[in-house]
């Protein structure tokens, strides 16, 4: 077994997301943040690098506007050591970026993924990831989801989260707690990521059951 070389990366944990315009609701948003905490605090005492994303917007922008208090990092994250900073204007971490770049110099092969929001930044800079080659980790309990509603329907923000959660497992990512990643982290062991057919075979034999 090769113990992976992981990256954390936190995306964008600014008070919009807490105090501001586009509260998380689901998960709890003071869980989450302890937890993004708890993971930081761990990656630092492991020797995992830390990458700090933050997504600004144009000042006239309704949400995360340069030079606002919404766009500024949250404190439990903006008051713990960071390994790089990657500022960005797209859902990717990876887009107009240097982070692919930054990983590779440190020869990174695995990244494992916090913040906000799960169904957007995370998910995009999971496939954008995979597509490169990484593995990537995705910690549900230290991200979170909005609800939304518009012309596509309603959506709470526990299914959302619910809902991604389990199509990352399925393909794009090793799905785990907080407390699971600080175990593989401490035990140099890579997370279990499933698959497409198990995944629908699973759900195939369970409706039977039913």
């Amino acid at each position: 077994m090769t113990t992976p070389r992981r990256a954390l990366i936190v995306i964008d944990v600014q008070n919009e997301y807490v105090s501001g315009d586009l509260p998380i609701e689901y998960p709890d948003v003071q869980s989450s943040l302890a937890n993004i905490g708890r993971a930081m605090d761990a990656a630092r005492a492991a020797g995992v690098p830390v990458v700090v994303v933050q997504n600004l917007a144009p000042a006239s922008s309704p949400l995360f506007a340069r030079g606002g208090s919404g766009a500024q990092l949250h404190p439990a994250v903006a008051e713990r050591a960071r390994d790089h900073y990657v500022e960005k204007s797209l859902p990717s971490a990876f887009t107009g970026t240097d982070l692919a770049d930054w990983l590779a110099a440190r020869q990174i092969d695995t990244l494992t993924v916090t913040g906000y929001m799960t169904h957007n930044c995370d998910a995009s800079t999971i496939n954008h990831a995979v597509h490169a080659g990484l593995a990537v980790e995705f910690l549900h309990d230290a991200t979170g989801s909005v609800p939304y509603e518009n012309s596509a329907g309603f959506a709470s923000a526990q299914d959302i989260h619910r809902v991604f959660s389990v199509v990352l497992q399925s393909r794009f990512a090793a799905v785990a707690s907080t407390d699971e990643w600080i175990a593989a982290v401490r035990g140099g062991a890579p997370l279990e990521r499933g698959n497409i057919y198990a995944s629908n075979q699973k759900a195939r034999a369970t409706r039977a059951a039913a």
